[in-house]
């Protein structure tokens, strides 16, 4: 048997009610009981009716559920931004060490041409040619001010003998042929 309190679907309290007096009433009192307890049906009834055609408030109730799943999805769009941005970081860092090794590599394989270079021209240079360098490289270190003062000499005399030399004959042409 059903409790007469249990909710009931809008429309069928009315006929529910309408059943029940249909049966009749032993009485006057179990009249007045049953039309109370209609009328409480039927304002059950009015309320589900009323909220289900409140549509300003069941908009506002779906906005809000949009608005919530729509925040959830622009922090997961937001998470998975960041998670993208640490990879490129990551694989940046990673060519960056790669670029870096290579560089050293290359480095190190200049220096050993350059080193080897050195020798091969080292022992190739006559014995006083190379003890002469060795003491004018070691007496500009105890004083580099006449080292200096010769070296500019030399840089002065190689520029007036190519100027000398551009401005005579040469093959038969003048200087001002040369241009």
């Amino acid at each position: 048997m059903k409790d007469n309190n249990d909710p009931v679907e809008p429309g069928k309290a009315a006929d529910k009610a309408a059943d029940k007096a249909a049966g009749g009433a032993k009485g006057p009192d179990e009249l007045r009981r049953q039309i109370q307890e209609t009328r409480g049906q039927l304002g059950d009834t009015v309320e589900e009716l009323a909220a289900k055609a409140d549509v300003k408030a069941r908009a506002r109730a779906r906005g809000a559920d949009l608005k919530d799943k729509a925040s959830e999805a622009g922090h997961a769009v937001q998470d998975k931004a960041a998670q993208a941005g640490h990879v490129v970081q990551d694989k940046a860092t990673e060519a960056g060490h790669v670029v870096q090794g290579k560089a050293v590599e290359a480095g190190h394989v200049v220096q050993d041409k350059a080193t080897r270079a050195g020798h091969a021209v080292q022992d190739n240079v006559p014995r006083p040619v190379r003890t002469a360098v060795t003491n004018a490289v070691q007496a500009g270190k105890r004083h580099p001010r006449p080292v200096l003062i010769a070296g500019a000499g030399v840089v002065v005399a190689a520029g007036l003998l190519r100027r000398r030399h551009n401005g005579h004959r040469h093959n038969g042409h003048h200087w001002y042929t040369h241009r």
